[in-house]
């Protein structure tokens, strides 16, 4: 891998890890607008710590470890800078499960958005599939059912990867419901301490940071890259977080451009779970276009106003 590919996968990560965690960035100003100092201090010090090298750190790594079981620790964590014959093999055999399950992941929480939550709409088709809502749990069933298909055809671990893919959508979903149904309760500060509210927003991170994780995936598998380019998109959601949150929910359609990007990351990683190579440079390129495009239907919806 050249210089320029890294840190074009590096910058797509960052821009990528940013615009996905506006929702999380949100949340978490809302809530620390009802704590104290030192529980503000905390969350920018070790939550920061937290956020970066536990979460969106060891994460793909353990996530790699299991995925691709030929490799120990060390060899996961370096994996694609490896030249060992070893390591390459078991990377080949087994990562097209990983992206299998990550793509189908993906592929479902763009629908989820697409046909049920509530949003400003960006694009003509958005509403139609808005107000056909029901439709969603059958048209990822249909998907699934056809991509397990194929699968099994190829190797039943790619279709397991699949299956393994849609069961932690649904497990991570139940998460973020419960937790907005928490946040309520936490804004409005009654009975609870600054550090149980510190302690859920951490919570909430790493529940917000599985799809940034499993998204960076489409970028590379490379453990090192993954860690520099979401750990500064991690950096930046919390500066965003104190300082400028209000600007950001001005931009009604940053939203989009995460969910339009995970669309593609997703059909990526599908792709390439089934054996169609794309070049690493797509996944940064496409994130930079799509998230560009939408940021700047924002900033002409801030200065001519509908």
């Amino acid at each position: 891998m050249d210089i320029v590919t890294m840190i074009l996968i590096v910058a797509g990560l960052v821009v990528f890890e940013t615009i996905n965690s506006v929702d999380n960035a949100v949340i978490n100003a809302e809530i620390l607008g009802t704590v104290g100092p030192k529980a503000k201090k905390w969350f920018l010090t070790w939550g920061m710590f937290y956020a970066v090298f536990l979460v969106r750190g060891l994460l793909p790594l353990a996530i790699v470890w299991a995925a691709i079981p030929g490799l120990g620790l060390f060899e996961a964590f370096t994996a694609t800078l490896s030249s060992d014959p070893h390591v390459i093999e078991a990377i080949e055999l087994s990562s097209p499960i990983l992206l299998l399950g990550a793509g189908i992941f993906l592929l479902f929480l763009f629908l989820h958005w697409l046909f049920l939550e509530p949003k400003t709409f960006g694009l003509p088709t958005e509403e139609f599939f808005y107000k056909n809502g029901l439709w969603f749990f059958a048209t990822v069933s249909v998907i699934l059912a056809f991509v397990v298909w194929h699968a099994i055809a190829v190797n039943p671990l790619l279709a397991f990867g699949a299956v393994v893919g849609s069961c932690a959508f649904f497990i991570v979903h139940g998460f973020k419901e419960n937790a907005e149904k928490a946040e309520v309760a936490l804004k409005n500060g009654t009975g609870r301490s600054d550090m149980s509210k510190i302690l859920y927003l951490q919570m909430i991170d790493t529940a917000f940071s599985i799809d940034g994780v499993l998204g960076a995936f489409a970028f590379t598998l490379s453990i090192p890259l993954i860690l520099i380019g979401n750990g500064i998109g991690a950096y930046i959601v919390r500066w965003m977080t104190i300082k400028n949150i209000d600007n950001i929910k001005k931009y009604v359609f940053l939203k989009h451009g995460a969910m339009y990007s995970l669309l593609f990351l997703g059909l990526i990683m599908l792709a390439d779970g089934f054996g169609i190579h794309v070049p690493q440079y797509v996944s940064p390129v496409i994130t930079f276009i799509i998230i560009g495009y939408f940021f700047v239907r924002s900033k002409k919806l801030l200065v001519f106003p509908a």
